[in-house]
C-alpha cells in the first residue's frame, strides 16, 4: 500500500459496479484504500458496495459498504452522518454516480431528465451540503467530481440530459472551488474520454447498433491511443486530486482522455 492519502477518510459514492470488471468508482475505491485512506464505499447496490470493501479488506485495507440512493435526499444526509459518526470526519468525497440517457429533447421525457439531473447533479450538491460542515470544521477536504468529455464535446450522438448535466458538474465544481479555498477545501472534476468500463454496456450498445463488440472496436479506434481508457485511469487522476500532492490545484476540468479532447473532429 502507498501512503497518497494515509490517514484520511474517502467517502466514494458509486463505489460499485454495475456488472463484471472496473467502473471508474470501484477502482478509484480501492486505489484510495492502496494509498491510505479508510474508505466510506457507498453504492445503491449493496451487492456491488460489499463486492469493494471485500476486495479492500482482502488487501487489509479499511472499508465500510453503505447503501444510499444519492437521488434520495434523506439518503445522502444519512450517508454523510454515518461516515462521520463511524470514522470521526469526512477528508475525501469522491462522487462519481452518474447514469447515462441516450436521446434528444424529442426522444427523452421529463421525468426522464429530471433524473437525470437528481442523479448527475444533486446528488454532487447534496453530498457537498452535508459534508461541508465537518470540512469546514477541521479545514481541510478535497472533494473529486466526475463530469465528462461529453460536458465540453458532442459524444457523437444525442445523449441532451446526461451532457447538459455533466456541464452542470463542472460549474458547480468550479464555484465549490473558490467559495471554499480559503477555507482549505479543494473541489476539482475530472472530465472521462470514452472509456471501457461496465457502466457503457447497457446505455451505448443500443446507440452503436445493439453490437456491443463492434461498439467497444469503434470507440477504441475513435482514441487517439488506440484504446479506451478504463476505471483505473480515473482511479490514478482522482487520487492525486484527492492527495497533498494536489494541494495548490483547484478547480480543474481535468480530461483523462487520451488526448481525445484535442481534435477538432
Amino acid at each position: 500500500m502507498g501512503k497518497r492519502v494515509e490517514g484520511k477518510v474517502a467517502m466514494v459514492f458509486g463505489a460499485g459496479a454495475v456488472g463484471p470488471g472496473w467502473g471508474n468508482g470501484k477502482a478509484s475505491a480501492v486505489l484510495y484504500a492502496r494509498e491510505g485512506a479508510t474508505v466510506f464505499a457507498v453504492d445503491v447496490d449493496e451487492a456491488a458496495a460489499a463486492d469493494t470493501r471485500s476486495i479492500i479488506e482482502s488487501e487489509g485495507g479499511i472499508c465500510i459498504a453503505h447503501r444510499c440512493d444519492v437521488a434520495l435526499a434523506a439518503d445522502i444526509e444519512r450517508a454523510v452522518a454515518t461516515c462521520v459518526a463511524t470514522f470521526g470526519t469526512v477528508d475525501i468525497v469522491h462522487n462519481n454516480v452518474g447514469i447515462v440517457e441516450v436521446g434528444g429533447p424529442l426522444e427523452i421525457n421529463e421525468a426522464s431528465w429530471d433524473r437525470t439531473f437528481a442523479v448527475n447533479v444533486r446528488s454532487m450538491f447534496l453530498t457537498a451540503k452535508h459534508a461541508l460542515p465537518t470540512m469546514l470544521a477541521q479545514g481541510r477536504g478535497a472533494f473529486v467530481n466526475i463530469s465528462s468529455l461529453a460536458a465540453i464535446r458532442y459524444p457523437g450522438f444525442p445523449e441532451a440530459s446526461y451532457v447538459a448535466s455533466k456541464a452542470a458538474v463542472i460549474g458547480l465544481t468550479q464555484n465549490m472551488a473558490l467559495q471554499y479555498a480559503a477555507h482549505g477545501i479543494r473541489a476539482n472534476c475530472i472530465l472521462p474520454g470514452l472509456m471501457n468500463t461496465p457502466t457503457i454496456v447497457r446505455p451505448l450498445t443500443a446507440a452503436y447498433g445493439g453490437d456491443l463488440a463492434a461498439m467497444i472496436a469503434k470507440r477504441d479506434a475513435q482514441s487517439p491511443t488506440g484504446r479506451m481508457g478504463d476505471g483505473w485511469d480515473i482511479a490514478h487522476a482522482a487520487v492525486f486530486l484527492a492527495s497533498d500532492e494536489a494541494k495548490y490545484i483547484n478547480g480543474v476540468a481535468l480530461p483523462v482522455d487520451g488526448g481525445l479532447s484535442l481534435r477538432f473532429a
